[in-house]
């Protein structure tokens, strides 16, 4: 049996976590954590012994916000390959930047739309299958109605 995926949820909005776990929990199977600091998340991604498989990360936060947090992260030569979301409800074009020059894998708007979230979540925990000898086969299974 494998192991379930680890979601770290980062938010200072106890009720936006409760949302997005919540949310979560009914779809997609994963052991979910959270915290609500930046530099709370740094500590959980510090001492873990494995790597968390997606880190949602809220960029509007008092103290370390979002864009501080996820610099540490890829200044950590251990956590710089970690899959991060951004949480946001203000997704003005600097920000977008910023995030985009940081290597965020994708953003979410809040508040959630629980389909949307649960499809970028999806769409990060297990990527499509990039073999073409697959992907034929998936097309000839479409194909055929299947």
């Amino acid at each position: 049996m494998s192991k379930l995926p680890v979601i770290l949820i980062v938010d200072d909005d106890e009720m936006n976590i409760v949302m997005a776990k919540s949310i979560l929990e009914m779809k997609v199977r994963a052991e979910i954590l959270t915290t609500t600091s930046g530099s709370a998340c740094l500590g959980i991604l510090r001492q873990r012994q494995k790597p968390v498989d997606l880190i949602l990360l809220d960029i509007a936060m008092p103290g370390m916000d979002g864009l501080q947090t996820l610099a540490a992260i890829r200044n950590d030569p251990s956590l710089r390959d970690s899959k991060v979301i951004f949480l946001t409800a203000a997704a003005d074009k600097e920000t977008i930047v910023k995030a985009s020059q940081l290597k965020i894998a994708d953003y979410v708007k809040k508040p959630f739309i629980p389909e949307d979230l649960i499809a970028r979540v999806e769409k990060h925990l297990h990527p499509p299958i990039e073999d073409p000898e697959v992907n034929d086969i998936f097309k000839a299974l479409d194909n055929l109605g299947l």
